[in-house]
């Protein structure tokens, strides 16, 4: 870290700020110009609070010159991560679709989903059995119940399954259906107590962006995870808040290229929660797949206008064939494979 001191800093002021940095463990190295002194801070610089330097008195400006997080930066590991999802890899070469209805509803429901998922070569399914929603009168999910049988649906065909984790209180449960991966949403992607917990585990976690977080926001909510140790994770980009009020969210087709250049770990999409209507997933998924996404997050229900849950964004077992057939064609000319 490069701390910058006011012109009229006295050396009291600059001692000050040497000892605060010697306090943490690291060591200060000052460097006096004909208009500015600068200190710089040597060692492990997230130990330290910018905000705090620069409440110090004589200091100007805190810069950091590393960034502030570590094991999933781009530079803490080259090579792109590969994750193993019940031997479905996404990551690298691999990009792999996730499908399935927004809610949990019933038994005869899912069931038709997973086929419905199965027959388009989609090999990741994923469904919610506890539904976060803006109105608390709005339908919430058919809990446990639900993920039992999504749990059920989805052996029958063999699918692995994806679902979100809203309550770390809920988890025990989560581990005892043996959920193959744990969704975290926008709406607790920064609640650090229930990271902290999916970081203690080896599930991989799909990690949605908030609304309103900006790229680094994100990257630190995943280093909340990562320095659990579980470094299985998958960022998802599902549209952020912005001034416009036609379609639901605004997908960042930008921050596919970012990330892929901030962290080595995989990038997803969510074209149905990002436009919020079916009309336009087909040409959100492939403007995803065509800018580096390593996969998408796609509600197909096996009858749309009987959903439950955002039944507007979600499309139909024939609309999902299409798609796969689509975002395969990219993927060749990009010299990567779905797998179906």
């Amino acid at each position: 870290m490069i701390i910058v001191m006011s012109n009229n800093a006295t050396e009291e002021q600059i001692e000050g700020v040497l000892n605060k940095i010697k306090d943490k463990g690291l060591e200060g190295s000052v460097s006096k110009g004909t208009e500015k002194t600068v200190i710089g801070a040597i060692g492990d610089e997230r130990l330290l609070d910018h905000e705090l330097l620069e409440s110090l008195p004589g200091v100007e400006q805190a810069m950091r010159i590393v960034k502030p997080y570590k094991i999933v930066s781009r530079e803490w590991r080259k090579d792109d991560t590969v994750i193993d999802i019940s031997g479905h890899l996404i990551g690298g070469d691999n990009i792999q679709i996730i499908s399935g209805p927004c809610s949990v509803e019933t038994p005869e429901q899912m069931a038709k989903s997973a086929k419905a998922v199965k027959d388009a070569g989609v090999k990741l399914m994923r469904g919610g059995a506890f539904k976060p929603r803006t109105s608390p009168y709005s339908f919430q999910g058919t809990g446990f119940d639900g993920l039992d049988m999504f749990r059920k649906a989805a052996d029958k065909e063999g699918l692995p399954i994806v679902t979100e984790l809203l309550d770390v209180r809920h988890l025990d449960k989560f581990l005892e259906q043996k959920v193959d991966v744990i969704q975290i949403g926008t709406r607790s992607m920064q609640n650090f107590e229930l990271l902290r917990e999916v970081g203690k585990l080896k599930v991989p976690v799909i990690l949605k962006r908030g609304m309103s977080a900006t790229i680094s926001e994100w990257l630190m909510a995943a280093e909340y995870i990562a320095a659990g140790g579980n470094h299985n994770i998958i960022f998802c980009e599902r549209g952020i808040r912005t001034f416009e009020t036609y379609y639901r969210n605004v997908l960042d087709v930008t921050a596919i290229p970012v990330l892929k250049k901030e962290t080595h770990l995989p990038v997803i999409i969510d074209p149905s929660h990002s436009g919020g209507k079916a009309w336009m997933v087909a040409a959100l998924s492939r403007a995803g797949i065509a800018a580096g996404a390593d996969g998408l997050l796609v509600e197909m229900h096996p009858n749309p206008c009987d959903a439950w849950c955002d039944a507007d964004q979600a499309i139909n077992p024939d609309e999902l064939k299409s798609l796969m057939t689509e975002l395969t064609a990219i993927a060749k000319i990009l010299g990567r494979t779905i797998s179906i």
